[in-house]
């Protein structure tokens, strides 16, 4: 086990710069997830601590030892790729034990290693058979041990079940979460995938070309997210973004919601310019009533959960989009999380109502403001 240590890493492509300065230290024995949409640094990041790619700039250590002289099999990291990259012509015995081999180990250590990471990740029954007779997850499993057998020390896992079906990623999650506790193995996750980030990671590091934008525990990543982009990124569906106009009125500073004014409950922070709804903290209504927060308008989609609803509200209120390129009819508007018994049709008009005391704020330059949530 060992601590990673990024100090001022960066890399260019020519003129091309994808991490600009980064400095992250990964703690002894900790599962750290790398979180960010397609193009954002994250597996370039994991590519430099494996010695695939020289950095431009920086240094990067490993267990305190600076490691950017070395080359990939100095550095003593196992990488689990989301295409498996087993040898098809060896059985999982052989894939398992040809890591071992490279080091020249001992036949009686190359058992001892090979028969253990068998039992761990259950695969004693398998041991004889090739990559083609088995399944996605069995194959995962196989790349997993083959990293296992090393006894590196740290995984580097690059999106290893974006490959595999809905049911099989939610069992094999489960197993590397369990296999990363027991081994204690201090491991580097990248995935785009924030369910696996969320559940996953003992922390969270966030992502936008090549910066991070906020490192922490999950949950606090969702609940005190430290600018629009955070806040935009996680949940699924993700917040509610608006950016509604803000006035004195006669009761204090008000701002344009759902087509009126209203004043929420604990007043508008003086630097607001940005404000954010979470899809759970919004109820279906009857219009007719007086709320403080509420939101009415067409219903463009509905997708039904089984055990809850996501509706699609085109409310008309200014939304901000920080992943742009969306499309399709839920793209603009307001979605609410509901589950009770009503389902809305698309066409129909309805209000929403946002729970007192729940609105997040940001400021012009898109970070939070803190209102002690």
């Amino acid at each position: 086990m060992a601590e990673v240590e990024f100090s001022d890493v960066s890399k260019t492509f020519g003129d091309h710069t994808v991490i600009p300065g980064l400095d992250l230290r990964v703690r002894d024995g900790e599962l750290l997830v790398l979180l960010g949409p397609s193009g954002c640094g994250k597996s370039t990041l994991l590519r430099l601590l494996a010695g695939l790619e020289p950095a431009t700039g920086g240094t990067i250590r490993i267990g305190g030892r600076a490691v950017d002289a070395l080359g990939p099999g100095a550095r003593n990291v196992a990488m689990v790729f989301q295409n498996y990259a087993l040898y098809p012509h060896k059985t999982v015995r052989g894939n398992l034990e040809f890591p071992l081999h490279m080091r020249a180990l001992r036949r009686g250590e190359r058992e001892r290693r090979v028969l253990e990471a068998a039992r761990v990740l259950g695969l004693e029954d398998l041991l004889d058979k090739r990559p083609a007779e088995l399944s996605g997850g069995q194959r995962q499993r196989v790349a997993m041990g083959r990293a296992i057998v090393r006894e590196p020390d740290a995984f580097l896992m690059d999106e290893p079940l974006s490959n595999l079906d809905a049911r099989l990623r939610v069992q094999i999650r489960a197993e590397i979460g369990a296999l990363q506790r027991r081994l204690g193995v201090t491991t580097l996750y990248v995935t785009h995938d924030q369910v696996e980030a969320m559940t996953l990671g003992d922390r969270v590091a966030v992502l936008r070309d090549g910066v991070i934008q906020q490192l922490g525990a999950p949950a606090d990543l969702y609940r005190r997210p430290a600018n629009l982009f955070v806040a935009g990124f996680l949940g699924s569906p993700p917040m509610n973004l608006f950016e509604p106009g803000v006035a004195a009125r006669e009761a204090g500073r008000a701002l344009r919601l759902g087509g009126r004014w209203v004043t929420p409950t604990g007043g508008i922070p003086e630097r607001a310019r940005y404000a954010g709804l979470r899809p759970e903290d919004l109820d279906l209504v009857d219009g007719h009533r007086d709320r403080e927060v509420q939101l009415q308008g067409l219903v463009r989609a509905v997708e039904v959960l089984g055990h809850e609803r996501i509706v699609y509200v085109d409310t008309g209120d200014r939304m901000v989009d920080t992943l742009p390129g969306g499309v399709g009819p839920t793209e603009g508007a307001v979605a609410a999380r509901l589950s009770g018994a009503t389902t809305p049709e698309p066409g129909q008009t309805v209000a929403l109502e946002a729970k007192p005391g729940c609105l997040y704020w940001f400021d012009e330059q898109g970070r939070a403001i803190d209102v002690g949530r």
